[in-house]
């Protein structure tokens, strides 16, 4: 639930903290005052979409921030995404500067605004005056109904993707099937040329090092025994040298201690001299003129040589081309496989076919169960006789949400009969209907996602006397279950919350300021006697809003013990 949410320097809210219970909360005020400011902010506290125009004037950006008791369903995606828990509570934060630049937190953390959104799917429903509107929409209808019926479409939208990208594979290889056919000739013709020279990957390196040792072996001969030579048999050889040396030095090294150090370099360098001149050796004794091979590895270079300036490549890459082009050969094995590609068309399509089946079929039970519902919600709402349906309308073609769209469909008064919900006229019609769609689908506790908040923004414009009283009733036993919080300017809703927080809008340095602050007693009694009445109270309106606030409180069984004391706000202007 929605525990706190703090606004600076949004629209005309200068500053201010709002601190809520469970139960039904309403938020009354004039017209103008900023009630509905409250739920725009906490919906860009949400992800909501936001600009420059935010910012109050003057200030430099908004900030707006939303404290909730973390559901124990978010758990693994705070995980995923990296966000620390925060000892079950989730902290939201946006802000938007003056140049309609957004940042977002997440407990602290830098987060994006899709992530916003995505957390906010669990946390809050917030159902606007104008929800009508999107009830009028196939896709609107269609989410509402499977939200109901608790369908996840996740693996038949993965279905459907699987056939669409099937059938676009099968459809683009009958098309291009003979272009198709000459690229995979071509190419099968040059893998043939390739790999009858047969490439190896490293192959190219050892023949052009081998090939150089080879056709540089006298020189290399020749300089080898040179350098053997000088080292070990030539009468002033080195190690001679060396040797001579070292018996200069060892007949007086022991009358100066300082000569030690030049006698250990001589004896290192007699040492790796006495190496050399065996490693020489062992390499003189190694090497030979081998013609054969050499005319062998011109063959083999010349045929390397040739195909890689025939396909413009360096020599090194043939190997890797060859790889290349056996890849793109088995795709267009692939591509060009009409039968194949049927086959696999056919396995998506009786995948998909099998999943539309089972969330046809939820769909199908589903659907009166949520006409019954809503029907039985309208009676309540001063429509008595009046019939709600769904009607499911079967597709031409398979889509990603199934083989049917969704319709509802509307009948005011008994013996009329049912229309789309967009063709009925009356405004005061659309909004008890789309209150009473929005209580029936709220209701779905039991749902493990159910979102713990619900925002009711003046759904109920268009409704008074009796009919009032039973949408104030309906929320506050929405309040039993679930946080609710309600926008409203009728007396009736506001008689039958558990708290009530009245926005007042003044001017302060000629400029509008939004303020906020529950009410309980005598001051509620005058709020609900000026909703009653307008600003000048009387003996009649205030007796009459004590006579709702008393009716009110037994509207339904009481809601969950808050976890505080009271609710609360502060306000600072």
């Amino acid at each position: 639930m929605l525990r706190r949410l703090a606004i600076r320097d949004f629209v005309i809210v200068s500053e201010l903290e709002l601190e809520l219970d469970a139960g039904f909360t309403v938020l009354t005020g004039e017209t103008g005052a900023g009630k509905s400011i409250l739920v725009d902010a906490l919906q860009l506290a949400l992800g909501g979409r936001g600009d420059a125009g935010v910012v109050r004037e003057g200030a430099g950006r908004a900030e707006i921030g939303a404290e909730f008791d973390a559901p124990a369903g978010l758990a693994g995606w705070l995980d995923d995404a990296g966000f620390d828990a925060d000892d079950g509570r989730l902290l939201l934060r946006r802000t938007i500067d003056a140049q309609g630049k957004s940042r977002a937190w997440i407990n602290g953390s830098a987060a994006t605004v899709a992530q916003l959104r995505e957390a906010a799917e669990h946390l809050v429903d917030i159902h606007g005056q104008h929800a009508w509107q999107s009830l009028t929409r196939g896709a609107s209808v269609r989410g509402l109904l499977d939200a109901y019926a608790q369908i996840d479409t996740a693996a038949l939208a993965a279905a459907w993707a699987a056939w669409r990208d099937a059938n676009s594979a099968l459809a683009d290889a009958r098309a291009r099937y003979g272009d198709l056919e000459r690229e995979r000739e071509r190419l099968a013709w040059q893998i043939g040329e390739v790999e009858r020279l047969g490439p190896g990957a490293d192959e190219w390196t050892e023949l052009d090092a081998e090939h150089t040792r080879l056709a540089n072996a006298q020189s290399l001969i020749d300089a080898a025994r040179k350098a053997y030579q000088a080292i070990d048999e030539a009468d002033e050889s080195a190690e001679a040298l060396t040797a001579r040396a070292l018996d200069a030095l060892s007949d007086v090294a022991a009358f100066d201690p300082r000569l030690e150090s030049a006698i250990g370099a001589l004896q290192g360098a007699q040492a790796q001299l006495q190496d050399a001149a065996h490693t020489l050796a062992g390499y003189l004794h190694a090497i030979e003129l081998d013609p054969d091979r050499l005319q062998a590895l011109d063959e083999r270079l010349s045929a390397w040589l040739a195909l890689a300036r025939r396909y413009r490549r360096p020599p090194a890459e043939l190997a890797g081309l060859l790889a290349e082009w056996q890849a793109e050969l088995r795709k267009l094995d692939e591509a060009s496989d009409l039968d194949g590609l049927q086959q696999r068309l056919d396995r998506a399509a009786a995948a998909y076919e099998a999943e539309a089946a089972r969330v046809s079929q939820a769909r199908r039970r589903a659907a009166p169960a949520l006409a019954r519902s809503v029907t039985q919600s309208m009676q309540q709402l001063g429509m008595t006789g009046g019939r709600f349906e769904v009607e499911l309308v079967a597709g031409d073609s398979p889509q990603s949400y199934g083989a049917e769209s969704a319709e509802f469909l509307v009948a005011g008064h008994a013996g009329s009969t049912p229309r789309p919900l967009a063709k009925v006229a009356s405004g005061g019609e659309l909004s008890r209907i789309a209150l009473a769609i929005a209580v029936t689908t709220s209701q779905l506790a039991d749902r493990h996602d159910a979102a713990a908040t619900l925002i009711f923004d003046e759904v109920d414009a268009g409704v008074g006397g009796a009919v009032a009283e039973t949408v104030g009733r309906m929320m506050k036993q929405l309040g039993r279950e679930r946080q609710v919080l309600a926008v409203t300017h009728l007396p009736q809703v506001a008689a039958c919350a558990d708290h009530h927080a009245v926005v007042a809008k003044r001017v302060v340095d000629g400029r509008a300021r939004s303020e906020i602050g529950f009410v309980t007693g005598e001051t509620r009694v005058a709020e609900i006697a000026r909703m009653l009445g307008g600003e000048r109270l009387s003996g009649t309106s205030l007796a009459h809003a004590q006579e709702m606030l008393a009716v009110g409180s037994g509207a339904a069984d009481p809601p969950a013990a808050p976890s505080k004391p009271a609710s609360r706000a502060t306000r600072r202007t």
